[in-house]
């Protein structure tokens, strides 16, 4: 018989934040399973107090001690659950790691998700922010998740219309904020391969690989995994969120007058007008390799933050800051963390 969740106090999180920020949680406790999760929300402690549910810990930025009770989601399982002549529908549990689930997909010859590689995180994390990379977002292969009501304890399920995704947003991170927490997710996978390469990188990295012109998902998995690591630091080695800042999207008209006044600006056309590199941005405003004292910004990449040993998440959170202010001050354009900030 499964032993009842264990409910700590003044627990450090600073194994469970790629930050490495230590910090602590007055309440903290671990779920494997629905029944756990329940268990836990019954609680009177739990009900009380505000609730913080922890996957891979690397879209967080803990600027204080957490005075709530921090929820450590450990649901596993990767199982195929049906499949037709074209697709198969694969379940994670949303503690899987996501990219245990990218290279379960491909043990299974399975392509879809293959340019996701390497996005560090937890698969319940996932869909609240619609993560995305290389050309390919979660959408693409979504169908659907299972979610528990925190103040019914009942699971719901959520087609990807119910999630309405967009650019790292879904309704988890709008109206449905803090009322769910993520138990599971289908996705839907080909069986028969159709790589996205359309990213101007893979290519490039594919054809260094000495690749041609029709590569397994498993050689575009590899691709990304070469670019992230040759751009991204690895937070075990020096703390990180990943991309801190998410990149604008303009107004045709305010892209095009930035433009005439910046001709190296980099556009890519989405729908209702054009979005810019937040990096780029960053790195015209002289930040990039940018360092204060324990903390600063990557030398490789303008978007990452890192904390190079003993910073304080307040630090973090002013050096963002006075990032934002300069670009606003510079171009005009007001950009937004894609980091979650406690």
């Amino acid at each position: 018989m499964a032993s009842a969740p264990v409910l700590e106090h003044h627990v450090s999180l600073r194994p469970h934040n790629t930050f490495g920020l230590d910090v602590k949680a007055r309440l903290f406790a671990r779920f494997t399973s629905v029944e756990d999760l329940r268990t836990l929300l019954a609680l009177p402690e739990v009900q009380a107090a505000e609730k913080l549910v922890l996957g891979g810990g690397s879209n967080l930025l803990f600027t204080q001690d957490f005075n709530g009770v921090v929820l450590k989601n450990e649901i596993r399982g990767l199982d195929i659950i049906s499949q037709d002549e074209e697709t198969a529908l694969v379940r994670a549990g949303a503690g899987e790691s996501w990219h245990g689930l990218v290279q379960y997909t491909l043990d299974q010859e399975l392509s879809g998700i293959e340019n996701l590689s390497l996005i560090p995180g937890t698969v319940g994390a996932a869909p609240l922010q619609n993560i995305g990379a290389y050309g390919s977002e979660l959408k693409d292969t979504f169908e659907l998740l299972e979610a528990l009501e925190i103040s019914t304890g009942q699971v719901r399920t959520f087609s990807a219309a119910e999630c309405g995704f967009g650019y790292r947003e879904s309704v988890f991170k709008g109206p449905l904020k803090n009322q769910f927490i993520v138990t599971g997710v289908v996705l839907r996978l080909l069986r028969q391969a159709r790589p996205n390469v359309s990213y101007g990188a893979i290519k490039t990295t594919l054809e260094d690989m000495g690749i041609g012109g029709d590569p397994t998902p498993r050689e575009v998995s590899e691709a990304v995994m070469h670019i992230r690591r040759s751009k991204l630091p690895d937070p075990a080695q020096i703390g990180n969120a990943g991309s801190f800042f998410k990149n604008p999207e303009l107004s045709q008209l305010k892209f095009d007058e930035l433009k005439a006044q910046y001709p190296e600006l980099p556009g890519y056309p989405v729908p209702g007008g054009v979005k810019v590199p937040a990096a780029w941005l960053i790195e015209q405003c002289g930040w990039k390799g940018q360092r204060r004292g324990a903390h600063g910004v990557h030398d490789k990449q303008a978007l990452v933050l890192v904390n190079h040993g003993g910073a304080q998440g307040h630090d973090i959170r002013e050096l963002a800051h006075d990032i934002i202010a300069s670009v606003r001050e510079k171009f005009g354009i007001e950009l937004h963390p894609e980091v979650n900030i406690f």
